[in-house]
């Protein structure tokens, strides 16, 4: 069993600042990548950054330059931090993993439970 335990939203007023945090729990063998994306009411599931195993990232062109996204191998666990935040940012945002749960397993899509961002303007 893999489990993706978000935690860290909220309300919080326009320019303000979150952090979203993001563990996965169980049998791993690799993660990659890991990612948030968010999904707005009415909307599709879209994607906010995504990192490597090794660093490299990749952010919606909506969000670079406010949001970073880090991660701690050694805790399975990936981050948001989410700055100068706007009204439009307001979602449910996912977890994602790529995930090996063993060397001679393939790899599979986890996602977290969602957890809810709203930024008052």
């Amino acid at each position: 069993q893999v489990q993706l335990v978000e935690s860290g939203g909220g309300l919080v007023q326009a320019g303000g600042s979150l952090r979203l945090s993001c563990a996965a729990s169980g049998t791993i063998f690799s993660i990659n990548p890991m990612g948030w994306y968010r999904q707005a009411p009415g909307k599709q599931r879209d994607l906010v950054a995504t990192i490597t195993s090794v660093g490299s990232t990749n952010y919606a062109g909506s969000v670079k330059g406010r949001f970073t996204i880090s991660r701690d191998n050694a805790k399975n666990t990936v981050y948001l931090q989410m700055n100068s935040l706007k009204a439009e940012d307001t979602a449910v945002y996912y977890c994602y993993a790529r995930i090996q749960r063993g060397r001679s397993y393939s790899f599979n899509d986890y996602w977290g439970q969602g957890t809810q961002v709203t930024v008052s303007s």
